[in-house]
């Protein structure tokens, strides 16, 4: 952790402090008495008293060294050197986590050998050092709050994957996680923990006691009488489940919560600490004493305004004080607990940062006195305390403490040379500085002070018991105003108090983003950036790497922050530069993604990989952007050589260790992020399973030979980014249809990009997962109610019930209050109307992106696939995550930002530019989620009349070879609300059950578009190709789908039919449902098809109308004879109500199949119900009792087989009379007397027809083709379908040329 054994000894800056004679003519500055007397100030005895004027040597800058060395002796002497502490204790005196053999299973453990991650079921690890007797102490900082156990263990406790601390006789454990006890057995113990908690483990080995704190509180004795004697002592130990972090502290760093009379098992540095805070003193003196040369005389000074203005005498003496403190400020504990301590209580006096120069003052004269290797393990060792503090600070009400280690970081970034050290070598590479942006959310309301601040606690009661909001909208009660505006109230109070939290983080960023401070070097922000593209390529190129990734509850934070900074720098750029754009109008320009100035790592790209759209496009880029594409780099680069370069660089890094590095396992590439919950460093791979896991696959060549896969951003300069003299930085490349018009500062356009991939990268998911505190408000909200409706009805004589009801009634009230308490914190830091905003202006941004994207023609390829996709994610977050507290509709322009959303949803579901299958499902499912609601179908109906028609056009393609689910659902939402029966929300038969997702798009009100319908029947009529090419294919998916329906639940039938106890597959269960659906949509597309363009099958001039009628009549009467059947498969298998086939029903097929066969025969002209009627009567799968059945006719031997169970209903749409009008009704019955009338006339009219004028292929209608050239015959529905796929003949597999009417000669 500190320099020290790292190489061979540094040599120190020589002062000459005292061994020139020519020293005594610098004390001639002052007099030799007055320096006397200033020096005797400074340099005060150990008891702080100054002996008379007469008894004391006379001090000069001669023997300011001796007098120093004597007093520092003076303080070690008067203190003991080790503490009495040690006794009772074996072990190395530096406590480390024991990495040799005291573990079990897979652990990552940090180079400091104090922080762990579990990496398997349940790994167990011990420190090196155990106690026999008094009393000790050691905390734990928790990182994560999942499944551990941390307590003590002796050495012959034995752990394994599935037993671990405290499951053993002999070890002791407290688990936070599930708040227990463990000793053997286990017992409810404690408080629950959260991330950022400390836990102390204390263990009274003189009394036989181990109890534990949780930040400083104590959770009382666990055990006692615990086992002592000879033989037994006890370790430090966790056992941690996998992805679980933890970082100890045994006494290499203060305790945060010591506990008197107890000993931390790492003695602390007394002699050095005694010896530090005697220096400080002296430092404090220096500052405090000044010297006024004209009067003669030592005067007090303003310690707050201090500065060093060139004074010898004081830069003399502080040279000789910073000769001793300097080497103690390497030492991780002294500068946490003598450094930072005195830099914070200088701050403490209030007032803004500004107002406190000394510190500024302080960093200088380190810099000017200490080793350039001192000031930089000082400052990094500073930095890293200040994190964990603030980290693991628990919340009070007031935030006092997260603000106190925020103030002081500013402070220290303040500093010029100070934050560009930082910046580039410590707090993206050794520290986890993005912990500084994030705001922990309490899980104990209690302790933060939740209730002092929101005494009143109030929760929504508009919810139904299905999960929906109910319709009526009941009238606010006089009380329940006042609970609601004292709740709001407490909010607001909790909003302020985080919104300075929030002040003072975007502070720190608006320091690292300054590119103004030039002096000594490259601006701050250019570090920024660079650390911040790497930051961004681990996240995006470690997806599967749990240790490596940023966690996304600080990803969310940090995001706001970096946007409010950002927006002020550019705010402030357009104030300056009026020609330039405002954020509100802030987009990435298109030049980004090709030009190679930024690197996107790995990232897919819209037309595929980089290295494709380089070769393919290269012509383009030359001729559009003037973007000349290397050839050295159109050599693609096969994943061999990635996973070469990658194993090559492992061996590197592994190869410089030491050999007990490598017995143990490989550095990994990056810091881990679960582990120490501060630092960075490479971690130790530990196993008891495997140790060769590791090491490298393959010998390593010589060391010119590794292939090291570098970042181009890290050798970039300022003017490589913001371009200068011609240079266009960032935005060389510039194609014509992009304006010639600065936009704002290259630096902050490449930071917008980041800000959106970090979007993509865990933000969004974050957001969903918070919401998941208000669906518990809701669900227990109505548990309540329904408990206090219970109370009201309960009778009196059952007192039992009552109490029960009453217990309920409290346990559910105590959660409500917890809960909307928690909730008001996370409304405020996650979901307020500020991130709200936020989130609406990455939407804009992303939209206004991918617009001037578009408009570079074939270079819109290369534009990231994350921009559309955050585009999609951002509008969802706004429109589900952030309702229940703000509505998106009262956001400026969202209206236009709707539609100018469903045009580009609209374009891009079919954008040929667009090859990746996941984005373009997801662009359908967003677009098919659109016009699901009112409001956003509306958006849809506003873009420009040529899109919506190109989007139609789209969404009639044939669905062959491509994925068409998603685009039938579009078509369905489009005509839901006016097809036969088709005004349910939700199945009636399902009515009484309660859905899983209330908002689910599926479970919207109809809303059809009569606009986007229009234009649906237009493209059908007037393209004669489109109509048949589609219909086919809808026909055919049809077929597909209902066929593989009914072989499934032949299947299901089969399984439970079976004596044996058996279960269906419940996967299977829902690919049969899902069949189902989809049969169902698909007819109800075909209904839409023939209500709005009748003609495409009932005018037979068009070429394919009759054969398109004919195949819909015949799949028509097959679905219509599986379903109606009497006691037939589908009836049984409904019956069954088997879980997953909740949806599958006679309902819904069957007023799908009524809508089409009404509109066919009953909604059309003479002509046409004409056709409709004879092509169905051909049919040879007709059945008339198909159609009464729909009506609750059956047959009378039917009715007489089902006389002895008359309980049992039969279907009849008459008994729908909330979801089918009578009007259609009174149509079904006409077409039913139409039909029957019809098939009476045709039996009596058609004539026996012989064997051999059937055609041979099907069997059901007469001979009526004949074939060119070959003369065999078919009828004509047989040829035309064959025709359609194949130009062969049945029988012969000659090539048909043409097809002509056959009819069979009359017999003489």
């Amino acid at each position: 952790m500190t320099s020290r054994g790292a190489g061979p000894p540094l040599s120190r800056k020589n002062y000459r402090l005292s061994t020139e004679p020519e020293k005594s003519k610098v004390a001639g500055i002052v007099n030799s008495r007055l320096l006397n007397d200033y020096l005797h100030r400074v340099f005060t005895s150990a008891d702080g008293n100054q002996p008379a004027a007469a008894y004391r040597k006379h001090l000069t800058f001669q023997n300011l060294q001796e007098h120093l060395d004597r007093l520092l002796a003076e303080e070690n002497g008067s203190e003991d050197s080790r503490d009495q502490g040690a006794e009772g204790r074996l072990g190395p005196s530096t406590v480390v986590l024991d990495h040799t053999s005291g573990f079990e299973g897979l652990l990552l453990v940090d180079d400091d050998l104090l922080g762990v991650i579990g990496h398997s079921n349940f790994g167990s690890i011990r420190a090196t050092t155990c106690v026999y007797k008094g009393k000790w102490i050691y905390e734990v900082l928790i990182s994560s709050q999942g499944l551990m156990q941390i307590g003590w263990c002796t050495l012959n406790c034995r752990f394994n994957q599935e037993e671990g601390v405290g499951d053993t006789p002999d070890s002791y454990a407290y688990d936070g996680n599930r708040v227990r006890k463990w000793n053997v057995t286990t017992t409810n113990y404690g408080k629950s923990w959260a991330a950022g908690d400390i836990v102390s483990c204390l263990i009274d080995l003189d009394e036989g006691t181990i109890a534990f704190c949780l930040n400083g509180i104590s959770l009382g004795t666990a055990f006692d009488n615990i086992t002592r004697g000879a033989g037994m002592a006890y370790f430090p130990a966790i056992s941690l489940s996998f992805k679980e972090s933890v970082a100890f502290n045994f006494g290499s760093r203060p305790l945060r919560y010591p506990v008197e009379g107890y000993h931390p098992l790492q003695d602390p540095p007394v002699s050095d600490l005694v010896k530090a805070r005697r220096l400080l003193g002296y430092l404090k003196n220096v500052i405090h004493i000044g010297i006024d040369v004209t009067e003669g005389k030592l005067v007090e000074k303003d310690t707050s305004m201090w500065q060093l203005q060139g004074e010898p005498t004081v830069l003399i003496t502080l040279a000789h004080i910073f000769n001793y403190f300097s080497p103690l400020m390497c030492k991780v504990y002294l500068v946490e607990d003598v450094l930072m301590t005195f830099l914070l209580s200088i701050l403490e006096r209030g007032g803004a940062v500004e107002a406190h120069p000394l510190i500024q003052q302080l960093l200088d004269l380190m810099w000017l006195l200490m080793e350039e290797y001192e000031v930089h393990e000082c400052l990094k060792q500073l930095l890293m305390s200040l994190l964990r503090a603030y980290r693991f600070s628990p919340i009070i009400p007031d935030l006092g403490l997260q603000i106190h280690y925020l103030r002081l970081t500013i402070a220290v970034l303040k500093h010029e040379k100070s934050r560009k050290y930082l910046l580039s070598n410590v707090l993206f590479d050794v520290l986890r500085s993005v912990v500084f942006f994030y705001i922990k959310s309490p899980l104990r309301v209690e302790e933060a002070g939740l209730q002092e601040l929101i005494p009143t606690t109030w929760w929504p009661n508009r919810f139904t018991k299905e999960g929906k909001e109910s319709k009526e909208v009941k009238e606010e009660s006089a009380e329940e105003r006042l609970r609601r505006r004292a709740y709001e109230r407490g909010c607001q109070r909790l909003k302020k108090r985080i919104e300075v939290v929030e002040g003072l983080q975007v502070q720190i960023l608006k320091l690292l983003l300054n590119n103004k401070d030039r002096g000594g070097g490259e601006a701050s922000r250019y570090i920024f950036l660079n650390k911040f593209r790497k930051f961004l390529q681990e996240n995006a190129s470690n997806r599967g790497n749990l240790t490596v990734l940023c966690p996304p509850e600080y990803m969310v934070c940090f995001l706001h922050r970096l946007i409010a900074a950002l927006r002020f720098f550019w705010d402030g750029h357009k104030a300056k530069t009026p020609a330039a754009l405002s954020s509100d109008e802030a987009y990435v320009p298109p030049q980004l993604f090709y030009n190679g100035k930024v690197d996107y790592f790995d990232l897919q790209r819209l037309g595929g990989l980089l290295s494709h759209l380089k070769k393919t496009l290269k012509d383009d880029l030359a001729a559009k952007a003037n973007v000349l594409i290397d050839p050295a780099e159109l050599q693609s680069v096969t994943m061999d050589d990635l996973d070469e370069d990658e194993e090559s660089a492992t061996s590197a890094a592994q190869s410089q260790r030491p050999s007990a590095a490598l017995a143990i396992g490989g550095a990994l590439a990056r810091p881990g992020w679960l582990s120490s919950p501060t630092l960075g460093r490479a971690n130790r791979f530990l196993s008891t399973a495997a140790v060769s896991l590791m090491n490298p696959r393959r010998p390593l060549g010589t060391l010119e030979k590794v292939k090291v896969r570098t970042l181009s951003v890290e050798q970039r300069t300022e003017e490589d980014i913001e371009g200068s003299h011609g240079n266009e930085g960032l935005l060389l490349g510039r194609p014509p249809e992009e304006p010639d018009q600065p936009i704002t500062e290259n630096s902050l356009l490449e930071i917008l990009d980041g800000i959106v991939m970090m979007y993509n990268l865990s933000v969004h998911q974050q957001l969903g997962k918070m919401v998941g505190v208000s669906d518990d408000v809701n669900e227990y909200a109505m548990a309540l109610k329904d408990t206090e409706e219970k109370i009201s009805c309960c009778p009196k004589r059952r007192r039992d019930i009552h109490e029960e009801l009453l217990k309920s009634q409290k346990v559910f009230s105590e959660k409500l209050n917890h809960l909307s308490r928690r909730l008001a914190w996370i409304n405020v830091t996650i979901y307020s109307k500020e991130k709200m905003q936020d989130i609406y202006w990455l939407l804009r941004v992303c939209i206004r992106t991918i617009e001037h994207g578009d408009r570079t023609g074939s270079l819109f390829a290369f534009m990231p696939e994350f921009y559309l996709s955050v585009a999609m994610n951002s509008y969802s977050a706004l429109k589900n995550y952030f309702s229940p507290v703000n509505s998106m509709e009262e956001l400026p322009g969202y209206e236009e930002t709707l539609m100018r959303l469903a045009a580009i949803l609209a374009k891009h579901f079919a954008d040929s530019r667009i090859v990746g299958t996941d984005i373009r499902d997801s662009l359908m499912q967003a677009l098919a989620s659109y016009v699901c609601y009112p409001h956003s179908l509306r958006a849809v109906e506003r873009i420009p009349e040529e899109q919506r028609i190109s989007m139609m056009k789209n969404l009639l393609a044939p669905y062959e070879q491509r994925p068409w689910a998603q685009t039938n659902w579009i078509l369905v939402r489009l005509w839901r609300g006016c097809g036969f029966g088709y005004r349910y929300t939700r199945l009636p038969h399902l009515l009484k059950t309660k859905p899983e997702d209330a908002s689910l798009p599926s479970l919207q009100k109809p809303c059809p578009s009569t606009l986007l319908q229009r234009h649906m029947a237009d493209l059908l009529r007037s393209d004669r190709d489109l109509a048949p090419s589609f219909l086919n294919s809808v026909l055919n998916q049809l077929n597909w789908a209902f066929s593989e329906f009914i072989g499934m639940i032949q299947e299901i039938q089969q399984a439970a039919e079976r004596l044996e106890r058996n279960f269906v597959d419940s996967r299977q269960l829902k690919v049969c449902a899902t069949c189902f659906d989809l049969s169902v949509s698909l007819l109800r597309v075909l209904e839409m098809t023939v209500t709005l363009a009748p003609e495409i099958f009932l005018d037979w001039n068009r070429p394919s109308s009759e054969l398109l009628l004919r195949r819909l009549a015949q799949l028509l009467n097959q679905v219509l004879n599986r379903v109606t059947a009497e006691r037939n498969l589908f009836d049984r298998v409904v019956n069954l109500r088997l879980p997953g086939l909740e949806s599958v029903d006679h309902y819904p097929i069957l007023v799908a199949v009524t809508g089409i066969l009404v509109r066919l025969l009953v909604d059309t002209d003479v002509q046409g119900a004409e056709r409709a009627t004879a092509v169905m009567l051909a049919d040879p799968c007709f059945q008339l009792r198909s159609i009464q059945y729909l009506l609750g006719h059956t047959e009378p031997s039917a009715l007489a087989a089902a006389a002895p169970a008359t309980e049992k209903r039969h279907f009849s749409l008459n008994t729908y009379t909330e979801y089918i009008s009578a009007e259609e009704l009174a149509k079904v019955d006409k077409m039913l007397s139409h039909l029957s009338e019809e098939s009476k006339q045709a039996a009596a009219t058609t004539l026996p027809t012989s064997e051999e004028d059937l055609c041979p292929i099907c069997y059901a209608h007469p001979i009526s083709a004949i074939f060119r050239p070959c003369s065999h015959k078919s009828c004509k529905a047989c040829i035309n379908q064959h025709l359609m796929n194949n130009k062969d003949c049945f029988f012969c597999k000659a090539t048909i040329t043409g097809v002509d009417d056959f009819t069979k000669p009359a017999s003489s």
